[in-house]
């Protein structure tokens, strides 16, 4: 986990995604890539619109230029190897193009200020589209806890597993892990299975089972957190799966929605 990904777009949730970003390069001692996005705008019309919409991306290519020279001077002074990507057009498809060489990806969770960018559309589509270890971050955090806590939201399943194996490196490098399983019944892969495993791997994790019908499956997830002083949670990340969805009770839309704390997310 070498190759840090972080979207650059001078919008609410940016300085929470560049101080994530920072703390997971350092602390992984990797790259860091930063992918400048100039968004195409949504017109459409008659032939006056074709010049509205020159003028919109003529105001958002300075916006990012200016924005541009205001982070490469703050990532001049920063311990980090990093290089600079500037690309024009939606926010999806330039992340999933440039995933391709990486290794984690620093998103937002759904921004609390600003509808744009839609940030829980843009990361669960990221999660599901590139298999990738994806962090979500609320656009009030102040970094990630890379030695802090982690909690594992466990329900037994191989998103769950993926997302455990994919984290590793930062598990590796937690203050203490926490599994938290939501008991519903016989599960694919136990979470002593889960704990074993992690175990092969030098970290030593606490089981919590909850059972199903005391809290709601993401309020049981974030009171555990709450309660462990947890600076990040990992969870396997679901969509596109009704079935899925359904037994997990949304549980990565409700995280990508209200999540105080940095998530990652593998699918």
């Amino acid at each position: 986990m070498k190759n840090v990904l972080l979207l650059v777009h001078d919008d609410p949730g940016q300085e929470a995604r560049f101080q994530a970003a920072l703390d997971l390069t350092r602390a992984l001692g990797g790259h860091l890539s930063c992918l400048d996005v100039t968004a195409m705008p949504i017109v459409s019309g008659d032939l006056y619109t074709v010049s509205v919409e020159s003028e919109l991306i003529a105001d958002e290519r300075a916006r990012e230029s200016a924005n541009r020279k205001a982070l490469e001077l703050r990532l001049a002074r920063e311990d980090v190897s990093w290089d600079w990507i500037d690309v024009t057009g939606t926010f999806a498809i330039q992340v999933k193009e440039a995933a391709k060489t990486a290794d984690i990806i620093v998103l937002n969770r759904r921004l609390d200020s600003a509808p744009f960018p839609e940030m829980r559309s843009l990361t669960s589509d990221v999660v599901i589209s590139t298999g990738k270890a994806v962090v979500a971050v609320p656009e009030d955090s102040k970094g990630f806890q890379v030695s802090g806590r982690a909690v594992i939201a466990w329900n037994g399943s191989k998103e769950a597993m993926k997302a455990v194996q994919t984290a590793i490196p930062l598990l590796q490098l937690a203050g203490a892990v926490t599994i938290i399983e939501i008991d519903d019944g016989p599960m694919e892969i136990p979470a002593e299975d889960a704990a074993a495993y992690l175990s092969r791997h030098g970290i030593s994790a606490r089981i919590n089972r909850q059972p199903v019908d005391v809290l709601p499956v993401t309020d049981a997830i974030l009171a555990e957190a709450k309660s462990s002083g947890a600076g990040y949670i990992v969870m396997g990340g679901f969509g596109h799966n009704p079935l899925m969805e359904a037994v997990f009770g949304g549980v990565s839309r409700d995280m990508l929605t209200d999540s105080p704390i940095p998530t990652v997310m593998t699918h």
